[in-house]
């Protein structure tokens, strides 16, 4: 199998031992989870608002996915983790502005005792590659 590894500054940088996303053979980008950080200062954006935190990772997820060849009209999964499963339907009202009923992905959401940072969400996804 090869691997083509994306990489963008539009999006924070990885903290870690691992890529903003791969692209495997298969066409298919595999996106790290992003959380909340501003590309530019590295600073977390909307300390304690999950709303403000979910549009920052929406904003970081789409930088990813443009550098990748692709968009949320090709996301076939994601993954959201939250803080607190309480905040569920603020971030789902940020989620959903990004999907229509008919292309909007498989789907899971899970509550974490922790994310990185001590962020209220991250989300990561997976999607075709035209």
């Amino acid at each position: 199998m090869t691997k083509q590894i994306i990489r963008t500054d539009q999006a924070p940088a990885p903290v870690g031992p691992y890529n903003q996303a791969i692209i495997s053979t298969g066409k298919l980008l595999f996106t790290a989870g992003q959380i909340p950080l501003d590309p530019l200062s590295g600073e977390i954006i909307g300390t304690g608002d999950v709303t403000k935190q979910t549009e920052q990772v929406m904003h970081n997820l789409t930088a990813v996915l443009k550098a990748g060849g692709t968009g949320w009209q090709e996301v076939v999964k994601t993954t959201v983790f939250l803080k607190n499963m309480e905040d569920f339907p603020a971030m789902n009202a940020v989620y959903a502005l990004y999907f229509t009923e008919g292309q909007a992905p498989a789907r899971a959401t899970v509550e974490v005792a922790r994310l990185p940072k001590d962020v209220l969400v991250e989300i990561e996804c997976i999607a075709v590659v035209p």
